[in-house]
């Protein structure tokens, strides 16, 4: 499953890390939130290297529908919920700066940048009364949404809200060119150089642990998606979520804007600007990782959906994409622990990862150099306001204290079978009193250990991706055990 953005879009390899290196801040993580925060430190004057375990664009921002958008399906009631109106504007502030950042860059920069408006709508009836207090939400903010009865779409739509003039982009020609300008700063960004840990060294700095050798670093920013570091606790934090996307080559006349419903299941649209003819990008199904079965069907319920209401509709490619979702509906920007400002982190952007990203990056480099800006304590990682998250964190950690538990009685119920599963299957199986994972993809047959390395948890086996998925905090494999993503920092070993 190849994103689109990634499709006939080279990008030149960057070699590993050299171990022994030292700078003054470390950024681990190659995505939009990685190198933004490289630029704005290097443009302050600040010593800085980027440390990717993969390739720049191979994590969450290089398979995001890339919308630029203040209006961000219903997470304006879902905040105001949780906090004041005022916390609510704040976040809106921030959001607003990042957008306004990304729009004068692409523009200085050339790279491509579509503006339209965006909608939250609503598919059914019953989901009329979230757009309406969706609308509530961001007028009291401040923000000029309108609620509007008719939509032209093709498929159903009862009212939405309207924001008229966000933006889209291509998120990989965005990221690209932003690499490039962040050498071009004298920067060093290294790839294919997973981070696995970090501890103090006698000097006072942190000491890196790469799988290639150690590098050193007065301060450590983590923008990883999730933490790599579990003290802070943040995999607690966080919910994992894993949604779909499909592009299409379609005749019928594509609708004008970006569109995201407001209930289930989610549907999320967007065009595609190509010089054969504009792209159909749909996405939705999401689900918490590892927690559903036949996620296949994510995938061709999406295409059967599609050729619903756009009939001449033909799959391009699909894929999937992950984020995590704060319990406290707001951020996590600044300490891993709180007031220690030598390790910094930046996530749960609850799927909103393009203007958030931004606006971390602008709070993390603000710290380091001393000037945040004003909007930057409403993305913090530690809140007095969290206190409110608390049945929300009982209630996610209660779900993976069952998948802990029931993911070791399935596997201790099951027995050793000694044939290989069906081409593209995987099955998690009792080998002595190792739960083994054994899957078979392009004919070979793997088996390795399906204990994530990170808590323990036993991973079930993702049919769309054809991927070992760890159902308590989101840790994903290959095949073969090697680690794609997630707080685990170690494979599935053999």
């Amino acid at each position: 499953m190849t994103p689109l953005w990634l499709i006939d879009h080279p990008t030149p390899a960057r070699l590993r890390v050299t171990p022994g290196l030292r700078f003054d801040v470390v950024v681990v993580g190659g995505g939009l939130t990685g190198l933004a925060t490289a630029l704005l430190l290097a443009q302050s004057g600040v010593e800085v290297a980027v440390v990717e375990a993969r390739r720049i664009g191979d994590g969450t921002t290089g398979a995001s529908t890339a919308k630029v958008s203040l209006l961000q399906g219903v997470r304006g009631q879902q905040i105001r919920r949780r906090h004041s109106a005022e916390v609510l504007r704040s976040y809106l502030e921030a959001n607003s700066a990042a957008q306004q950042w990304i729009q004068t860059y692409c523009e200085s920069s050339g790279v491509p940048i579509q503006h339209a408006d965006a909608f939250t709508y609503a598919q059914s009836d019953h989901e009329v009364a979230a757009v309406y207090a969706e609308h509530r939400a961001l007028h009291a903010a401040g923000l000029p949404a309108e609620f509007v009865e008719l939509i032209d779409t093709p498929f159903p739509a009862r009212g939405a809200v309207r924001l008229a003039g966000q933006a889209q982009v291509n998120p990989m020609t965005l990221l690209s060119v932003l690499a490039a300008d962040v050498e071009s700063h004298g920067v060093q960004i290294f790839e294919s150089s997973r981070v696995q840990g970090a501890s103090f060294n006698r000097s006072g700095d942190h000491t890196i642990d790469t799988e290639h050798g150690p590098v050193h670093a007065g301060t450590l920013v983590l923008a990883t998606g999730t933490p790599i570091l579990d003290r802070g606790g943040f995999f607690a934090r966080l919910v994992p979520q894993r949604s779909y996307l499909a592009a299409f080559r379609t005749t019928d006349p594509l609708p004008d804007g970006m569109f995201l419903s407001a209930g289930e299941p989610t549907r999320s649209l967007r065009r595609v600007p190509d010089p054969d003819g504009d792209i159909l990008l749909v996405g939705g199904n999401g689900h918490i990782v590892g927690r559903a079965d036949r996620t296949e069907e994510c995938v061709t319920d999406l295409i059967e959906w599609t050729r619903r209401w756009f009939p001449t509709a033909e799959p391009l490619t699909s894929w999937s994409a992950q984020d995590y979702k704060p319990i406290g509906e707001l951020p996590y920007v600044g300490p891993l622990l709180p007031g220690n400002e030598r390790i910094l982190i930046g996530t749960g952007y609850a799927k909103w990862g393009m203007t958030n990203a931004v606006a971390a990056a602008f709070a993390l480099a603000g710290r380091i150099t001393g000037k945040p800006p004003e909007w930057a304590d409403v993305l913090a990682s530690w809140r007095a306001s969290d206190v409110t998250s608390l049945p929300a964190g009982l209630a996610a950690n209660a779900a993976v204290a069952q998948q802990l538990s029931t993911g070791w009685l399935r596997g201790a119920r099951s027995g050793d079978d000694p044939n290989p599963p069906a081409e593209g299957c995987g099955r998690v199986n009792r080998r002595m009193l190792m739960p083994t994972a054994t899957s078979t993809v392009d004919g070979v047959t793997t088996e390795v250990s399906a204990v994530c390395p990170h808590l323990y948890g036993i991973v079930r086996w993702n049919s769309a991706e054809k991927s070992w998925d760890c159902p308590l905090h989101g840790s994903r494999f290959a095949p073969d055990g090697t680690l794609i993503e997630g707080p685990a920092t170690k494979p599935l070993p053999r």
